[in-house]
């Protein structure tokens, strides 16, 4: 049929009356059994979700979108036309993402924020707003376009502004182009996704949230919420929450594309290239058929470490960062900075430690969330929703971290959490070191991580000294919040440790010892004492060592 009617008549004629059914029969017809579709009403402009009965309610209304000719949103192919796609080719990839996906990024902010409406309204006028008179840009894809180019090359804030007043100065002079930097975020900031503040016990005791929201100190401690000037809070955890970024990850049908890769181009000859190749993945795989059975559940891995903002070389300040990794993707992608979804920020100056868990509960909750009931997900590939869950696969950390997470000391004698009780370690009384000879007990492959041990731990968290005092010197110092997670005991590898610094750290140990390096041999008066004490090549364990080669 015609779709000239789209912008040559209105709601009441006939002409727009008979193309409003045909285009509710072509949308049941391609439907796929989604209870929800967009609208294209000029109100909704495909950006809000309605059952079909109320969007033929809507059109009947209002006006059909005069933008909307090629319905993609609906069942119909996109058209690539061989312009465009040279076009492509000459701009870098970078750049093009997010200008040519503003439509999605239209779709996602009207989604995420619908209590709102004011500021999906505001994006809207932005994004029909030309640049100037005659422009085939807008405010929104030119401002969009031009941001991304600043963060894609590092500039700073300072050259972006005199980017933007030459621009500016270049353009007609009734362009809308931002005068500098603050404007142009004040634009994009509306696009952006919420995050929450959650004031914390400076002691790290307890976050000020549901319950104790209202709390001016903390329930375990009595500790100030705020620091001397009142209203600024002693301590703050910054929560990135995951779902709707994963929803946003989605909406690019690029991703959506990728992150079915475990399933679709994954090369399955049994090597180990990917933890898709890996036991645990398959035996996730026969232990949860239903999780199995929806290719796009995502399967994550959480890393953390501390880090000092104010200085790379000082360790006065320790603030924390969680990392959520997606190991649907194949493996040239899962570890790029672009796909590593920042969760958290647990500010210093001081590491949480052992009371690690206490942060971790927000993420937590909503991994639980995604496991059990998961979320509706619109994948922009498929052009469909779906029901998406979600599964920890494992954490990577440092070894001090390793004992944060999996609640199991790292230090003293028993330093293995897998080994445990029967770890032998040997203290060098010269260097002043515990070293465990008996590096390998060839555990059975079914050693179990038993969940008896740690479940009736109970403690309570925080700095105060009577609360650490209480805590396992050895073994088992709380059950970990991860835990909490229905799946978590079923794991074969709960934690993976971060193989950089062990490699570089046993490799500078073994050619400064060979080269003699000064400051990074292991070849001492103390190591030669340890030598004597334990036994061992008692020829060279009496000499002193010698200057030189």
């Amino acid at each position: 049929m015609d779709r000239s009617w789209i912008s040559t008549t209105k709601p009441g004629d006939p002409k727009y009356l008979a193309g409003v059914r045909h285009f509710v029969n072509f949308v049941v017809k391609n439907s796929q059994l989604v209870s929800k579709l967009p609208c294209p009403c000029y109100i909704c402009h495909n950006l809000m979700h309605h059952r079909v009965d109320e969007i033929l309610k809507h059109l009947n209304k209002w006006a059909f979108d005069r933008t909307y000719t090629r319905w993609i949103w609906h069942g119909e192919p996109k058209e690539i036309s061989s312009t465009s796609s040279s076009t492509k080719h000459d701009v870098p990839e970078d750049y093009m993402d997010e200008g040519d996906r503003l439509d999605d990024l239209l779709r996602e902010a009207a989604s995420s924020a619908p209590e709102k409406p004011e500021i999906f309204e505001s994006l809207v006028h932005d994004s029909e707003t030309p640049l100037y008179a005659g422009s085939k840009h807008s405010k929104l894809s030119s401002v969009l376009r031009l941001y991304n180019m600043k963060a894609g090359n590092g500039w700073s804030d300072k050259s972006f502004t005199q980017l933007l007043e030459f621009l500016k100065e270049l353009l007609p002079d009734d362009n809308v182009l931002p005068k500098g930097t603050y404007e142009a975020k004040k634009i994009l900031c509306k696009m952006g996704l919420q995050y929450e503040k959650i004031h914390a016990c400076p002691k790290d005791c307890a976050l000020f949230r549901n319950e104790h929201e209202s709390l001016k100190t903390c329930p375990v401690c009595n500790a100030s919420r705020y620091k001397k000037k009142q209203g600024v809070p002693a301590k703050v955890l910054w929560y990135f929450p995951i779902i709707p970024r994963f929803k946003r990850t989605f909406s690019n049908a690029e991703d959506a594309k990728n992150l079915t890769w475990h399933k679709n181009g994954r090369l399955d000859d049994w090597k180990l290239r990917h933890p898709a190749d890996s036991p645990q993945w398959r035996f996730i795989d026969d232990k949860f058929e239903n999780f199995k059975k929806e290719e796009r559940n995502l399967r994550l891995a959480l890393s953390t470490d501390g880090m000092n903002p104010f200085g790379s070389l000082s360790s006065t300040h320790s603030t924390w960062l969680v990392i959520l990794v997606t190991y649907n993707l194949p493996p040239v992608l899962c570890m790029k900075g672009k796909y590593m979804m920042l969760s958290m920020i647990i500010s210093g100056p001081k590491q949480p430690g052992n009371d690690i868990d206490v942060y971790l509960t927000p993420l937590v909750e909503n991994l639980i969330l995604l496991w059990e009931k998961g979320v509706d997900v619109y994948d922009a590939h498929r052009n469909e929703n779906f029901n998406m869950r979600a599964l920890l696969f494992t954490t990577i950390q440092d070894y001090p971290a390793y004992g944060n997470l999996s609640g199991h000391t790292v230090k003293g004698k028993t330093a293995c959490p897998i080994c445990e009780d029967g770890t032998e370690g040997k203290w060098l009384s010269a260097f002043g070191k515990m070293v465990f000879m008996e590096y390998r007990h060839y555990l059975p492959v079914d050693h179990p991580y038993l969940f008896e041990k740690v479940k009736n731990i109970q403690i309570t968290f925080g700095k105060k000294k009577e609360h650490k005092d209480a805590i396992p010197s050895k073994g088992y110092k709380k059950c970990s919040v991860l835990w909490r997670l229905p799946y978590w005991i079923f794991l074969f590898v709960r934690h993976s440790l971060d193989v950089m610094h062990i490699e570089k750290n046993v490799c500078d140990s073994v050619i400064g010892t060979l080269l003699n390096i000064p400051g990074k041999t292991k070849d001492g008066v103390k190591a030669r004492a340890d030598l004597k004490e334990l036994g061992i090549r008692e020829e060279i364990s009496g000499l002193k060592k010698s200057v030189g080669f």
